[in-house]
């Protein structure tokens, strides 16, 4: 997998709405094989990152620490 991406669930402290981006962006890029998408292909692009953020944000909140 994106050996960028960091753990994101700590006991300590939530993970800010910036890491889970970076996260889900690194997730994006890596199944996508895109760096960075052509202009034909950003709006699908952008709205993957933004839904796996969506979630990652609500299974992050879900879950029992």
């Amino acid at each position: 997998m994106c050996r960028s991406i960091k753990t994101l669930r700590r006991a300590d402290e939530s993970a800010t709405d910036d890491e889970i981006h970076a996260a889900a962006l690194q997730f994006v890029r890596k199944i996508s094989g895109y760096r960075q998408p052509s202009r034909a292909n950003q709006e699908v692009f952008d709205a993957a990152v933004q839904e796996i953020a969506t979630v990652s944000r609500s299974l992050l909140d879900s879950l029992v620490v």
